[in-house]
């Protein structure tokens, strides 16, 4: 499982499963359900307000176990996502 490319080089490899990419997917997921990212869909604040509170559990969870580069990637997802999700709830009352 460690290599996802087809043999015949079909559909690219997938990133390593590594902590920077779960922050990264969670990050990205919250991003997209509070309308941040081009979609089709119509904005899902409260999955967005899921995936920051996932990341807030993880933030909590997982202090000081943690390098200083994985901290700050968590610490600043975790602030700058619900800077936004402020602002997404504002837009959303307009």
């Amino acid at each position: 499982m460690a290599d996802m490319e087809d043999e015949d080089g079909g559909r690219p490899a997938l990133p390593a499963p590594d902590f920077d990419f779960l922050v990264y997917s969670l990050r990205l997921q919250a991003e997209l359900n509070m309308g941040l990212l081009p979609f089709d869909g119509d904005p899902d604040l409260e999955r967005g307000r899921h995936n920051i509170d996932l990341l807030a559990m993880l933030q909590e969870k997982t202090r000081g176990n943690l390098t200083p580069d994985e901290q700050r990637s968590l610490d600043s997802s975790v602030t700058e996502l619900r800077f936004r999700f402020v602002e997404a709830m504002e837009r959303q009352k307009r």
